[in-house]
């Protein structure tokens, strides 16, 4: 439990930060733009060690076959992706560049990932909305 005292009191500081951040902001401070990126990136990387650290903490103490069941079946999710995205090279709307084969077929890759997972959430949520009221 201290780990997460620890970053809650770390949360409370960042966020008064932030606070005092918008502040100057809000008062015409120009610095305070600067200020407030570098307490954004300190909030990106307090989030991802504290992500990291939990999850490594639920691997170890949890079942690791079901973990990596899980990674394998979202790794299929991203095969599957990536099988079915087009590589076709879009015109980009702004510069009039063109995006490469490779770029086109990972953002593909990146929205049918994000279809497929968000259908089967949707039906997760459905199901389990179905089972609650059944089982009534």
């Amino acid at each position: 439990m201290a780990l997460h005292k620890i970053f809650k009191i770390i949360g409370i500081v960042l966020g008064l930060l932030g606070v005092v951040c918008m502040a100057m902001l809000l008062s015409g401070n120009e610095s305070a733009q600067d200020w407030l990126i570098y307490v954004g990136y300190i909030v990106l990387a307090v989030t991802i060690v504290m992500v990291l650290l939990f999850v490594l903490k639920g691997v170890f103490e949890g079942d690791i076959k079901k973990t990596l069941i899980s990674l394998g079946v979202f790794a299929a999710v991203i095969i599957v992706s990536y099988v079915l995205a087009d590589s076709t090279p879009m015109e980009l709307p702004d510069d009039g560049g063109m995006t490469s084969e490779s770029g086109s077929k990972w953002v593909g890759t990146g929205l049918y990932t994000f279809y497929i997972l968000a259908i089967v959430a949707v039906g997760l949520m459905v199901f389990s909305g179905f089972k609650k009221i059944t089982n009534r």
